[in-house]
Order: structure tokens, then C-alpha cells, then sequence
């Protein structure tokens, strides 16, 4: 059974957690009121009061942060530690400093919770011998990046077999990705 003080003891969970918000943030675009004045930022004047739109998926995957910004790569997240409220912005997949979102040390526990708890008790396949090489990644680009086709998944219950068939369609709230798993 997976516990909440058993957390901190799964490093690799949080970090592929990480490298996983990183590649594709729940929010991939900002927008955020301007400043009281007109400002000279980096060569730009910005008027008074402009909205200004902040891309998330192009800051988490600029090369000049991350090297081989493309490639999942959790381990490159291991020794890093994250300051969502300080100056340094090239991870912000929940916003940064004053307006960041308030749920996200509950967000954060709640995934890496339930991730751990299907990791737990089920061991996975994907159907009809597919390899995940072979699985199809494209994305849908919408307010939000989704994937194209739903990924459907088949779990292995390391509980008692007599529990009967289980299925369970889990929703993504903020992509309305399907994942769709079935058990027997």
C-alpha cells in the first residue's frame, strides 16, 4: 500500500513527473496583464497595460536551458531544484512567482500519489502486442497539447484474481486525454 509519508522515497517518481510537466506543461500559454507604464524590456518597448502572452512550451524547451530539450530525459531534472518564485524561469509548468497557481504543492502530491498507486498495484501492457516503439505520439494542438489518438493501456492486478472484472476510464480533467484500462 502506497502511503503519503512513502513518497519522498520515490525520487525517480518526482523526477519523471518533473521531466513529464516540462515537456508538456498544463497550461501551455500565460497571459498576464502589463505594467502600470511603458517598459523597455530586452530592446522591446511594451505599452502601458498590454496583455502580454507567456509561452510555456517554448521556455520549457529552449535550447539554450536544456540540452536535447525534445528528449524525455527525467534524469536531467535528479539534481536540479526548481524556484518557482525566484528569477530564473525555465521551468514554470504552474506559472511563477505571484501568480502562480495556488494548487500546486496539492496538485503535485495528488500525482505522484496516484501514480504511485497504479504503478503499485498493476504492472501494464499495451494491447495486441503493440511496442511502445511503435506507439503513435502525434499531438493535437488546442489551448492545451493533447495526444492525437488515446492511449489505451491493459494493467496486470497484483491482487486477488477472484475481484472480477474492473474497468476504469480515467479522464485527464485539464486535457481530456482518455486513457482507457481494462482488467480481469
Amino acid at each position: 500500500m502506497i502511503h503519503e509519508a512513502g513518497l519522498q522515497e520515490l525520487s525517480y517518481l518526482k523526477v519523471v513527473v518533473k521531466e513529464s510537466l516540462r515537456l508538456y506543461p498544463p497550461a501551455p500559454l500565460l497571459v498576464r496583464q502589463g505594467f502600470q507604464e511603458s517598459v523597455l524590456i530586452a530592446g522591446y518597448q511594451i505599452p502601458k497595460k498590454s496583455k502580454i502572452m507567456i509561452n510555456v512550451t517554448a521556455i520549457s524547451q529552449d535550447p539554450r536551458n536544456w540540452t536535447e530539450p525534445e528528449r524525455f530525459y527525467p534524469d536531467r531534472s535528479s539534481n536540479k531544484t526548481f524556484d518557482h518564485k525566484g528569477p530564473n524561469f525555465d521551468y514554470i509548468p504552474f506559472g511563477g512567482e505571484r501568480r502562480i497557481c495556488p494548487g500546486i504543492s496539492f496538485g503535485s502530491i495528488v500525482v505522484d500519489f496516484l501514480l504511485a498507486s497504479l504503478l503499485y498495484h498493476f504492472d501494464w501492457k499495451l494491447p495486441n502486442g503493440i511496442k511502445p516503439q511503435d506507439l503513435d505520439m502525434c499531438e493535437k494542438f488546442g489551448s492545451v497539447v493533447t495526444r492525437q489518438n488515446h492511449l489505451h493501456l491493459i494493467p496486470i492486478a497484483f491482487t486477488n484474481p477472484k475481484m472480477g472484472c474492473v474497468i476504469i476510464c480515467f479522464l485527464r480533467r485539464r486535457t481530456r486525454t482518455r486513457v482507457h484500462i481494462y482488467a480481469s
